[in-house]
């Protein structure tokens, strides 16, 4: 059974490669910056409680950290072994990011464990505090080059195809292409968003038990304010996303809003199901907003999918994945608005159990919006591994034993998600922050936030 399928079964494998690895990826780009805040926090309001959450939070992203290199590395390896012909084919045009993330990664990696070992070894804060710059723009710099690896596939250029071999390559405009500008951004603000409602989430739980410590409200604070303002910068740089998918990959873009037709004054359509004769049926319309999201105008024409040869259209349940990620980042918009809202004019209902429990919920909701994000990407492109030149089914290998390497690959991806699971819980369960502060002298309870 195993072997039945080698392309298919190398495309389950790096599917879930990569929906394990962008755990550990989104947590790795997004952390830091929170760290930083909180320390910032910390140095400028001489408040040891958001210094203690820039501590901790640092020790637990030192282990996504961890299983991010294993499950990176992972990626690397499977792209020579599973996608051989991708590989000769572009591996020398995109050679040059994948250098630069390495490179990222590595300046990323010094200054973390510069910055994790001078706590409190410098007579200025803020010595410290600028060791953890180098680590954001590392991590940042990492996901920015390693994205424009993706964008490249989706809008490859930067060198002649002359009978199957790549000439007269240029490495900058191929790692520059159209789609590096709006793939990047909404990559790096969504790891932004999730890594602050993850860390929200955590202070919401422990508020939501009745652990009522201003540390965790700090935390709670900090957390949704950055929250909202990523969220903010998500829908901007979604919208973008949208004109980008309407010039340069109309089929993709119709195929998530299962628009047929080209048409003007498009609407957008959300849920729904398919028919046998391929009408939608039970959706919810919004007029004009399709032509809104493609054009910026209610009037404009928007391509459909019937304009693109039948064997050429990407599958059509890539809609759900786009509806999904599209809800779920109103939600995220809408849950860190209540809060600030909340706090601005009603502050004595700030730590309601329906807000909490929202938050919370947040947290895993981020998270499956980044996976229906990649899956709409990756998917959404299909039958192409390198959009309108090479077709996934051409660059994946022939070879025998992909199912083994499933399976063995499935054990470890379990082995890593089990041990950092009892790992991060051991860690901060063994010291909660209440023994931490108690152990500092530093009183723990009160409502400033």
């Amino acid at each position: 059974m195993f072997e039945a399928d080698p392309v298919m079964l190398s495309r389950i494998l790096t599917g879930l490669t990569l929906a394990f690895h962008v755990i550990f990826a989104t947590l790795g780009v997004g952390v830091p910056i929170m760290i930083a805040l909180a320390e910032w926090m910390g140095i400028r309001r001489n408040d040891p409680h958001y210094t203690m959450l820039a501590r901790r939070w640092a020790r637990g992203f030192v282990i996504t950290v961890a299983v991010g290199v294993v499950t990176g590395t992972a990626i690397g390896l499977q792209l020579s072994l599973l996608w051989p012909n991708f590989m000769q084919v572009a591996g020398q045009v995109i050679a040059l990011p994948m250098f630069m993330e390495v490179f990222a990664f590595f300046f990323e990696a010094i200054f973390l464990g510069i910055y994790l070992y001078t706590w409190d070894r410098f007579k200025s804060k803020v010595r410290h505090f600028l060791l953890i710059i180098p680590v954001i723009l590392g991590a940042t710099a990492s996901a920015f080059f390693i994205t424009t690896v993706n964008a490249f596939m989706n809008t490859p250029q930067g060198f002649e195809l002359v009978d199957g071999v790549m000439r007269n390559i240029q490495p900058l405009e191929a790692m520059f292409n159209p789609a590096t500008p709006t793939k990047t951004a909404h990559v790096i603000i969504t790891c932004y968003l999730t890594s602050a409602f993850i860390l929200a989430m955590i202070a919401a739980w422990k508020l939501f038990r009745g652990n009522d410590h201003a540390y965790h409200k700090k935390g709670l604070h900090l957390s949704m304010v950055a929250a909202f303002i990523f969220s903010i910068g998500t829908v901007l740089i979604g919208d973008l996303s949208g004109k980008f998918l309407a010039e340069y990959q109309p089929e993709k873009l119709a195929a998530a809003e299962w628009h047929f037709e080209t048409e003007t004054e498009a609407p957008l359509v959300l849920g729904g199901v398919l028919n046998d004769e391929g009408e939608v049926e039970y959706a919810l319309e919004i007029p004009y907003a399709l032509s809104i999201l493609a054009y910026g105008t209610p009037g404009a024409e928007v391509e459909g999918l019937n304009e693109t040869p039948e064997d050429l259209w990407p599958p059509l349940w890539v809609h759900y994945a786009f509806d999904l990620m599209v809800f779920i980042g109103m939600y995220l918009t809408f849950i860190s608005g209540a809060y600030l809202a909340i706090y601005k004019f009603k502050r004595h209902l700030l730590y309601n159990r329906p807000l909490l429990f929202g938050i919370i919920a947040g947290g895993p909701l981020a998270f499956v919006a980044i996976q229906s994000g990649w899956f709409y990407a990756e998917v959404g492109r299909q039958p192409w591994i390198l959009n309108g030149l090479m077709k996934t089914a051409e660059g994946a290998t022939q070879a025998d034993h992909v199912g083994l390497m499933l399976i063995l690959f499935i054990l470890l991806y379990l082995f890593l998600g089990i041990s950092t699971v009892l790992v991060l819980r051991g860690m901060f369960k063994k010291k909660p922050a209440e023994q931490e502060l108690y152990e500092r002298g530093i009183e723990t309870r009160g409502d400033s936030a």
